[in-house]
């Protein structure tokens, strides 16, 4: 998290979040109150957290990584727009560091080039999409980092996902794969695209796959950014 973020979780008295992230805050939230829940239940959580900014707390709503990138920031606007609430509560985002940027600072400098970040969960999102995203972001050689890659229940699309790539890029293209990026236990390990599936990957994983000029230099994974040395 950014030391911005930090200073607001200090400033707070309420915390809503998702039961893991607020689990991993744990020791930052002594002496303040905290509504917390599960998955799917996102919209529940944001209109309750209006609900007490509105009887007057100051409430912080966390969020993994960027609460703009995949995270809560929007849901909360949508929930003050449904509440009527945008000029009863003044609402400020807070920027944090986003999987995609954690992951790539672990592998090197594979981010120094054009890229799109994808997720693979298709809850809110038609699988069909997502891989058409798949195959543009291949098509124009960019780099991909890959979110959400694959849970207990969706196992197969990551390996679809290697199937449309592969239809673009070389087998030997650097993958870097990065799990709990950022947190304790950062784990991070090197492959290719024809071989990074066989590689541990869950939902606390990042997958960043490079384009055309991507390249392995010991540890480190670059992609260059074209100066002429």
């Amino acid at each position: 998290m950014t030391v911005k973020a930090l200073r607001v979780l200090e400033q707070c008295d309420t915390v809503v979040g998702y039961n893991t992230y607020v689990d991993l805050i744990a020791d930052l939230l002594e002496g303040k109150e905290v509504h917390a829940n599960g998955m799917r239940q996102e919209v529940a959580r944001c209109l309750h957290a209006v609900e007490l900014a509105l009887q007057g707390r100051h409430v912080a709503v966390v969020s993994s990584g960027d609460a703009g990138v995949y995270g809560m920031a929007g849901v909360i606007l949508e929930a003050l727009i449904q509440r009527g609430a945008v000029k009863k509560v003044p609402v400020e985002i807070v920027p944090g560091v986003t999987a995609a940027t954690a992951a790539a600072a672990a592998l090197g400098a594979p981010l120094m080039h054009d890229f799109a970040v994808i997720s693979l969960s298709d809850l809110l999102t038609p699988w069909e999409l997502i891989l058409k995203r798949i195959d543009h972001a291949a098509q124009s050689d960019m780099i991909i980092a890959i979110y959400n890659p694959k849970s207990q229940k969706r196992v197969q699309q990551i390996m679809e996902v290697q199937e449309h790539l592969l239809r673009y890029c070389r087998p030997d293209t650097p993958v870097g794969i990065v799990r709990n990026a950022g947190r304790a236990g950062e784990e991070k390990r090197l492959s290719t695209l024809a071989d990074f599936t066989s590689e541990p990957i869950d939902m606390f994983t990042t997958v960043i796959i490079g384009n055309s000029q991507t390249f392995v230099h010991g540890e480190w994974l670059i992609t260059p950014r074209g100066y002429v040395w």
